[in-house]
């Protein structure tokens, strides 16, 4: 069974209108939130609070954006010292487009900017010990793809690359600047790239041959090969996560579920783990539009890393 690829009353230009049938929008991170801690879920998703970037979130921003805008270059052109040329106005840029980006170093603190677009540049060597981009042609960076599930349910999210080879095999590809994970890392990531392989294989009718991780910092590969029995397996458990949010979110009841992800969590403040109290639930009239993902746009590089 395959699906046509679909979009949100937005528009985008080549892709139709979603099937009315849909009534919700579901992203990777959105669902491993709720896997990782219902009330996390709750604080990004409905609540819809603000969280102040880190550097490590600016550094992937930054290196996923000069990994794309390394392949608008000729392919011989591709090289590690093009890469380091790049990160300077790709950060201007990212500062300009997000101004929030600035308030991570302090006015003229020049030594700790140029120290942190070093470290960019570092990660990039990472990449470059594990390809070649000269003998790479992307199909896609920074793609939107979404299909809908139970046909009630939009899956959605952006891949950082797509390969496509002769014969038609799909290469999935996703840059992580942390190190190698742990397993419960580790499975978060393969996650995501499960996600992005079900919505390719409902739309395209191809199981990907490859999902691939990158770890830049160390320098590692880790590629992974989904069957269809294994993918028919996670679309069901996409379905059922997205049961268990609609109940949670009838009862208004999202609990805290600790871990060692707390360490990294913005919101400790406000949660019952940490002494917190959560706020309001916010009113139904109020709630926000649940076909629009809390982040309509990129993940955040680094968010999930």
């Amino acid at each position: 069974m395959t699906a046509e690829p679909v979009i949100d009353q937005q528009g985008t230009p080549g892709a139709v209108a979603l099937p009315a049938t849909v009534r919700a929008s579901l992203s990777p991170s959105r669902a491993a939130d709720f896997k990782t801690c219902p009330l996390l879920y709750r604080f990004r998703s409905i609540d819809r609070l603000p969280e102040r970037p880190t550097v490590e979130q600016a550094r992937g921003t930054l290196v996923h954006a000069v990994l794309e805008r390394l392949f608008d270059l000729p392919s011989t052109g591709r090289t590690p010292d093009a890469a380091g040329d790049l990160v300077a106005p790709q950060w201007d840029r990212l500062v300009t487009e997000q101004p929030e980006l600035a308030g991570l170093f302090d006015p003229g603190d020049e030594v700790g900017t140029a120290e942190f677009l070093r470290s960019a540049a570092a990660l990039l060597q990472g990449y470059f010990a594990v390809e070649d981009p000269r003998r790479l042609e992307p199909a896609e960076r920074e793609s939107l793809i979404s299909a809908v599930v139970d046909d009630e349910l939009l899956i959605r999210g952006y891949l950082d690359r797509l390969d496509v080879a002769p014969d038609g095999a799909l290469r999935v590809v996703d840059y992580k600047t942390g190190g190698a994970p742990r397993e419960a890392f580790e499975a978060r990531a393969l996650f995501q790239l499960k996600f992005y392989a079900l919505v390719l294989w409902r739309t395209r009718g191809v199981v990907p041959r490859v999902l691939r991780l990158l770890y830049l910092k160390d320098a590692e590969v880790c590629d992974y090969s989904p069957d269809a029995d294994e993918l028919l397996r996670f679309e069901r458990t996409v379905v059922a996560l997205w049961r268990a949010i609609e109940q949670a979110t009838a009862r208004q009841d999202f609990r805290p579920r600790p871990s060692r992800l707390c360490d990294w969590c913005s919101h400790q403040a406000l949660c019952p783990s940490f002494g917190g109290t959560p706020p309001p639930f916010p009113d139904s009239s109020a709630a926000a539009d649940p076909l629009r993902d809390a982040r309509s746009g990129p993940v955040t590089p680094g968010a999930d890393e």
